[in-house]
């Protein structure tokens, strides 16, 4: 039997990801490239970079049967059209004719987040579940809900955006998205460092933490992991606030999989069992018995490894017409 491969590609801000893979979801190559930040040579750039690629592998591009896409902002499903993606100055912009212009391969686009999130369903921690909530928690939160094997898109491609629950109603902080008090403002990497450089104005205890401009996240659980009172109480802080929203949405959805993703869950137990004694406590109890909150498991291949996944699902689609 022929080989037969898809392309999953991860739109980044800094690099495009791009994995070669099999139908059992096996990464045959991957690699990345620069992200153009002007979004004007993207379509082209990946073009190249499977070509190139192929060549080196001495591999005929027929057994690349389909792409899959995830890029930032919410995406049109029927028609691959990206609304917006603000870092790249992307507005109605068509992804799906441009990059199948250019590589001459059929393609699927979908939200970067809700990729990873499948991912992590084939793949990953989420051990095959059909339904499934995966948080992001990096410069921003991100996140991918899916339904009985589906990602739940909504009506207008907004499904998703836990990063844009209300957490707190009144007296937030400002959050990208025009609002105040969203969970991105409190749980991402930004938001972890804004909080620890608060409370370090503040302190009246003893800490290693400096509230310098070189202060990050992984600073905070670092000192948080080495019983530092302050660090400690920013964990538990942003650790509630995540629990209360997942159980919420737990409550809403029935998952049997929560995973955490991105930078942030690196922190790995420390991070994810304040999470979940917050999410038991908020959570419906039925639920709350049904989910389990793990650590992503794919690191950086969730994007590529679910980008294949939407490829091959579009593909035998194509195959049974």
């Amino acid at each position: 039997m022929d080989e037969i491969w898809f392309a999953g590609i991860d739109l980044g801000g800094t690099t495009i990801k791009l994995a070669f893979i099999n139908q059992y979801g096996e990464i045959q190559h991957k690699w990345e490239v620069p992200t153009d930040k002007s979004g004007d040579t993207i379509t082209v750039t990946i073009a190249k970079a499977i070509d190139s690629k192929l060549d080196e592998l001495h591999k005929s591009k027929h057994i690349v049967k389909y792409i899959g896409m995830g890029a930032p902002g919410p995406v049109d499903m029927a028609t691959g059209v990206v609304y917006e993606t603000v870092n790249l100055g992307w507005k109605n912009y068509a992804l799906k004719n441009h990059l199948e212009t250019e590589t001459g391969i059929p393609a699927v686009i979908e939200n970067d987040a809700n990729i990873a999130a499948l991912g992590e369903m084939w793949k990953g921690a989420g051990d095959g579940a059909k339904d499934v909530i995966l948080v992001t928690l990096g410069t921003g939160v991100g996140g991918g809900i899916i339904v009985n094997g589906e990602i739940v898109h909504g009506i207008n491609g907004a499904g998703g955006e836990i990063g844009h629950i209300c957490s707190i109603p009144e007296g937030g902080a400002p959050c990208n998205c025009g609002k105040t008090g969203c969970i991105e403002t409190i749980a991402s990497a930004t938001g972890i460092v804004r909080i620890a450089k608060e409370k370090i104005a503040e302190a009246k205890k003893p800490t290693q933490l400096k509230a310098s401009e070189h202060l990050t996240a992984r600073d905070v659980f670092e000192a948080a992991n080495e019983n530092d009172e302050l660090a400690l109480e920013v964990v538990d802080y942003v650790a509630k606030h995540l629990g209360l929203v997942l159980g919420n949405l737990a409550s809403s959805l029935n998952p049997s999989k929560i995973v955490l993703g991105g930078g942030v869950s690196k922190a790995g137990e420390l991070l994810r069992s304040k999470v979940e004694k917050t999410f038991r406590i908020c959570a419906f109890p039925r639920a709350a018995e049904a989910a389990d909150i793990s650590i992503a498991a794919l690191g950086n291949d969730a994007g590529v490894i679910g980008g294949a996944w939407i490829a091959k699902n579009e593909w035998l689609k194509h195959q049974n017409c």
